[in-house]
């Protein structure tokens, strides 16, 4: 892994612990005043303001992880894995980031939630498992 990938990595890592911990404050340190974030899944814009009262004001404890992270033109990508501190659920979430003088500019994430194949694929017998524990 390059420096730039691992400080990409680093990054990104902070961030999602911070949505995890549901640190409102630290994740105002993230976004620039003007940021807008989309969660497609759901159709549903936000202000950097409303984005961190959804996450913080999201019941339960949680815990994350990055599972992926990629550079692109103008900005990264990251898939991160998101749970329950009691395991009870998981999801994952595929998030385009957009920075300018280090703080998010826009962010676009696409959630789901984990679970097994649905019942007609499982009776087709297609696909096979990819093996997450």
């Amino acid at each position: 892994m390059s420096r730039e990938d691992a400080a990409l990595w680093e990054r990104l890592s902070r961030f999602w612990a911070d949505v995890a911990r549901q640190d409102s404050a630290a994740l105002r340190e993230w976004f620039a005043p003007e940021a807008e974030v989309y969660w497609h899944c759901t159709d549903e814009r936000f202000t950097a303001e409303e984005y961190i009262r959804a996450n913080c004001e999201y019941p339960g404890d949680w815990e994350g992880a990055v599972e992926r992270a990629e550079w692109t033109e103008d900005g990264c990508v990251s898939v991160a894995a998101v749970w329950p501190k009691d395991r009870s659920a998981r999801f994952h979430a595929v998030s385009f980031f957009r920075f300018a003088g280090g703080r998010i500019t826009r962010l676009d994430e696409y959630w789901a939630d984990d679970g097994p194949p649905p019942q007609w694929r499982k009776e087709k017998h297609i696909g096979s498992s990819i093996g997450r524990s």
